[in-house]
C-alpha cells in the first residue's frame, strides 16, 4: 500500500505526530486492509465504500472490541481519507456521514489532598539519590501537571532555577513554560547535588536519571507512582496521568479559572480541560450546601 507510507510520512513530518501514534494509525489501516481482502477480495482502500466500512465495524463489535477502540480505528481511517482528499487521490471520503459509536466516559478519580500530603510528608523514601529522585518526580507531577513523556524527556537546560521555571516539550512539539514552586526548587537543588555524584552518566542531557545514569522509561515511571500511592490510596488506578488529573482538579477546587488550567496543561482547546471539572463541581456543591441560605430552610 504505497499511500500508507506517504500517509505516515505526512503524519510525522507535517502533523508532528509521535512515532507511536504514526505506528498505531498504520496498524489500524493494515488491519482494515486485511479485513477487506478476506471479506471483499479487495485491497485498495481508495476504492472502499461506506457499506464495507460498516461491515467492518459490525464485525469488530461482534468480536467484543470496545466502542472506544472501534472509534479509534475509524479515526485512523478518517485521517487517511482526509489525506487522500488533500492529495487529490479521491473526490469524497466514504466516512463523510459516519457517526462515532457511543462510548462510556471513563471516570478518572483524582487523589485527595490528604493522600498527596501523606505521600509527600509522611511516607519514608529511600535514603540517597533514588529516594530524593522519586519524591521529586511525584512532586513535579503534582505541582506542574506535566505528562509522563514530558517528564521523561525533560532536559537539564530547560530547568531554570534562577527564574523559577521549567520548559517542557508537549504534544506536537509545542513548548510551554511552567512555574517551579519554592518547595520544588529546594528539592531540585538537593537532587542535582546527588545526581552529580553518580558513578557514570550516559544520558547527561536528561534531567531525571536511573541510578545507572540513563534516562527514565515509561514503565519505570508508572511503577514508581503506583508503588508509592499504593501505600496511601485504595483507588484502582494509580498512575502518572491520575497525578496530572489531580493537579488540574485541585487547582480548580481552589479557585483557578479554566483558561489558566488549560494553558498549564498544554491543551489545544478548553474541551480537553473540561473533563477535569467534574470533581471541582462536586466541591462547589459542598460549598453551596454549606453557604447558601436556601440550603438551611
Amino acid at each position: 500500500m504505497n499511500n500508507l507510507k506517504s500517509f505516515q510520512e505526512y503524519l510525522q513530518l507535517e502533523k508532528n505526530y509521535s512515532l507511536h501514534t504514526v505506528t498505531a494509525y498504520g496498524n489500524d489501516l493494515l488491519f482494515f486492509q486485511e479485513f477487506l481482502k478476506n471479506n471483499f477480495d479487495q485491497e485498495l482502500l481508495e476504492d472502499v465504500n461506506y457499506s464495507m466500512i460498516r461491515t467492518w465495524i459490525v464485525s469488530m463489535v461482534d468480536a467484543g472490541i470496545s466502542n472506544s477502540s472501534v472509534n479509534r480505528k475509524i479515526a485512523s481511517l478518517k485521517a487517511f481519507y482526509k489525506f487522500l482528499l488533500k492529495t487529490k487521490q479521491i473526490e469524497s471520503s466514504p466516512l463523510l456521514k459516519h457517526k462515532s459509536l457511543k462510548a462510556p466516559k471513563k471516570l478518572q478519580i483524582p487523589f485527595s489532598e490528604n493522600e498527596l500530603d501523606k505521600v509527600l510528608n509522611d511516607l519514608k523514601f529511600p535514603d540517597g539519590f533514588e529516594g530524593i529522585r522519586d519524591k521529586l518526580i511525584i512532586d513535579l507531577f503534582y505541582t506542574t501537571g506535566v505528562r509522563r513523556t514530558e517528564l521523561i524527556h525533560l532536559r537539564m537546560q530547560n530547568v531554570d532555577l534562577q527564574n523559577g521555571t521549567l520548559k517542557v516539550l508537549g504534544k506536537r512539539n509545542k513548548e510551554r513554560i511552567l512555574p517551579i514552586v519554592p518547595v520544588l526548587a529546594n528539592q531540585i537543588k538537593v537532587y542535582l547535588s546527588e545526581r552529580a555524584q553518580l558513578e557514570s552518566i550516559e544520558d547527561s542531557d536528561y534531567f531525571f536519571l536511573l541510578l545507572k545514569g540513563v534516562k527514565l522509561n515509561d514503565s519505570f515511571v508508572y511503577r514508581l507512582i503506583n508503588h508509592y500511592f499504593s501505600n496511601v490510596s485504595e483507588k484502582v488506578k494509580k498512575s502518572p496521568h491520575i497525578l496530572r488529573h489531580t493537579f488540574a482538579t485541585h487547582l480548580l477546587n481552589n479557585g483557578a479559572d479554566l483558561n489558566s488550567v488549560k494553558e498549564l496543561l498544554g491543551h489545544a482547546s478548553l474541551a480537553s480541560t473540561q473533563v477535569y471539572t467534574h470533581s471541582s463541581l462536586s466541591e462547589l456543591k459542598k460549598i453551596h450546601e454549606n453557604a447558601h441560605p436556601r440550603n438551611n430552610k
